[in-house]
């Protein structure tokens, strides 16, 4: 082809030429750069960077350990082996940094001693998982931001306890001088900054034979023995929700009981014995109309679970007059009913009514088995009965 020719043939397909360069170079481009999507208004929930408020988070006002399920303790277990653990290792708390004088230091020391005794036993481990349980909700602004606050939380109000055995009859129960030395001992090494990190910032627990209402709601981050530890999901689980400001100022056990043992204030820690409610004894002779007379303060009911909630309730004023502590507890499985103070743990599983007197202007407290009792107020539901 002559060189004239050659002219003419790229003059007449300059434009193919043209438009197959810009294709290249467009294939070119995408080849190196990818495809890019299209951008979308960001979602102003996920990108605000605030937490979701406390009130909106599962099991704010739930208490520990005891909060039973209507389940049976075999099928419990089976649906707590159903919810898995959380992936990958589990960080530690931090250290607990304590704050205070040395009055408040003794409180705290009295306080955490006392609930790892009452909800561990003598358990080592047990008793170190349920301290940081506390440790870690006094540094959580869910929660009281001291230790005796945060173990008698809900002790006087009418939603209840958060730990079972400040406000069933357990402070009744009688430990050895060597038991407490223990517990002690372990408290102030927790308070003093050991970590027990086998939980994590867990704020909640409860034993494997219950089911709660909201353990698939949290993250399950550990077991110890037969407790099972949970933490709250995305960042109030997380090591920066404990951010909650330690001061001491510790109160008094007996101003946070006094309500519900007719304790007085004081301005000086407590001797233990001064922690326990009065010691009642079931005696037999005591029946009258189905009521065991337990004592100074306390009365236990055999039911028939046809009663009128409201009658019931007026049967147990009767039986509470005037301005002492008092409380009354009923049952319609007559073998449940115990034969002393502190209830047991089956006693309070089947437990059908409780009543606590109106005492120094706080309202009476009164609690039904909703399952058994019915048209009553959820919020007046046995905790076993909420769900």
């Amino acid at each position: 082809m002559s060189e004239q020719t050659a002219s003419s043939t790229f003059r007449d397909n300059a434009p193919l030429y043209g438009v197959s360069a810009i294709l290249l170079a467009a294939f070119a481009a995408l080849a190196l750069f990818g495809v890019q999507p299209v951008e979308r208004a960001a979602d102003p929930a996920a990108t605000s960077g605030m937490p979701p408020p406390l009130a909106s988070l599962p099991a704010t006002d739930t208490a520990l350990a005891d909060d039973d399920s209507e389940l049976a303790p075999e099928t419990a277990r089976q649906r707590n082996d159903a919810v898995p653990f959380i992936d990958g290792p589990l960080a530690p708390a931090p250290p607990f940094a304590f704050a205070g004088d040395a009055a408040s230091r003794a409180r705290a020391t009295e306080c955490l001693a006392l609930a790892a005794m009452a909800e561990a036993g003598s358990d080592d481990a047990g008793q170190r998982a349920v301290m940081q349980v506390v440790l870690n909700r006094v540094r959580h602004p869910a929660f009281p931001n001291t230790v005796c606050g945060v173990v008698f939380e809900g002790s006087q109000r009418r939603t209840g306890c958060q730990f079972t055995f400040t406000c069933d009859g357990s402070l009744s129960r009688r430990y050895s001088d060597g038991y407490w030395a223990i517990s002690r001992k372990r408290a102030a090494e927790m308070l003093g900054g050991s970590v027990f990190g086998r939980v994590g910032n867990a704020t909640h627990y409860h034993t494997d034979w219950v089911y709660p209402w909201w353990s698939d709601k949290l993250d399950k981050v550990a077991q110890v023995d037969t407790h099972l530890f949970f933490r709250w999901r995305g960042f109030w689980g997380g090591p920066r929700a404990l951010s909650a400001r330690y001061t001491g100022g510790e109160p008094t056990i007996a101003s946070l009981t006094r309500a519900s043992e007719g304790e007085t204030d004081v301005s000086e820690l407590p001797a233990p014995e001064t922690l326990r409610q009065p010691v009642v004894t079931i005696r037999s002779d005591k029946r009258v109309e189905g009521t065991i007379a337990a004592g100074p303060g306390a009365h236990f009911l055999a039911l028939s679970g046809s009663e009128d909630p409201a009658s019931l309730t007026a049967r147990a004023e009767a039986l509470c007059p005037g301005e002492s502590y008092c409380q009354v507890y009923g049952w319609t499985d007559g073998s449940a009913i115990p034969s002393a103070l502190p209830l047991g743990r089956e006693a309070r599983r089947s437990l059908s009514f409780s009543y606590l007197a109106p005492r120094a202007g706080n309202p009476a407290v009164v609690y039904f088995d909703c399952t058994t009792y019915a048209g009553v107020d959820r919020a007046r539901c046995l905790p076993r009965a909420r769900n």
